[in-house]
């Protein structure tokens, strides 16, 4: 364990072996940190944070603050960062609220320089938010999933797994997964095929995948048809999972 001899760490911190504190760093007493994590200079972690292994903390990153929320009384809540996630400069992300009580972070995220995760928000594994990108309360996001540059989410919105998002994407509604999607409202621009096949899914569930697009978003049937037609002609498991997240949409999903 390193710690530079002005960065100001509470005594009941608990700090993992290997762990590097780099000059004046602030931690407060309720933070967890695993072995092998690094933390670069001015960086500030309080509250109920626990950070995982082999996590990489760059400048200035401010975790586990409270949530920007009027409705928040200093109740006892969490934030937890998986191993090997990387933070770049001035990242910020707030702890949960009373609501939730947890914002949560997955496994080898990449959350670029000024980067911001509100309360409660829960990141799938493998997530990267590029520069700028921000997520409002209560957002959902599934692995694999790529946030470009300046977008921004609305609260409560959930971004499906292995779905890419265009630089500057105002997101209002629900991403379902898979897809491509940019835009001022966002809008869907097909199947993010490329980052199917770099996840290794097989042709036989890209080509399904692609069937459950045309009949979701191109044909004229209602949600309710475009559905039956599916169940009845695809059985695929990510084509199932798709649909599944649709109909369990509350804010209703982009098209």
């Amino acid at each position: 364990m390193k710690i530079h001899p002005t960065a100001i760490v509470h005594p009941e911190t608990q700090i993992g072996p290997d762990v590097e504190i780099g000059p004046y760093v602030v931690i407060s007493e309720n933070v967890k940190i695993g072995r092998g994590t690094k933390i670069g200079p001015y960086v500030h972690i309080e509250g109920e944070t626990q950070i995982g292994e082999n996590c990489q903390i760059y400048t200035g990153a401010i975790l586990g603050t409270p949530p920007q929320d009027w409705k928040y009384r200093n109740e006892k809540t969490r934030l937890t960062i998986a191993d090997e996630t990387l933070i770049r400069e001035y990242v910020t992300i707030n702890r949960g609220t009373a609501m939730k009580g947890e914002t949560k972070i997955g496994k080898r995220c990449f959350l670029m320089a000024y980067a911001h995760i509100a309360h409660d928000c829960v990141i799938g594994d493998e997530v990267i938010m590029a520069n700028n990108a921000t997520l409002g309360g209560h957002v959902q996001v599934g692995d694999y999933a790529v946030l470009g540059g300046l977008v921004a989410v609305h609260q409560f919105v959930r971004i499906g797994k292995l779905v890419m998002l265009g630089g500057g994407a105002m997101v209002t509604l629900d991403v379902p997964p898979f897809m491509q999607a940019c835009g001022d409202r966002v809008k869907l621009y097909g199947l993010n095929v490329i980052g199917l096949h770099r996840r290794g899914y097989s042709r036989e569930t890209i080509i399904a995948l692609k069937k459950a697009y045309r009949i979701l978003f191109r044909s004229k049937l209602m949600f309710k048809e475009a559905v039956e037609k599916i169940e009845q002609q695809l059985n695929n498991r990510e084509v199932k999972y798709l649909v599944d997240f649709l109909k369990t949409s509350n804010r209703g999903f982009c098209r």
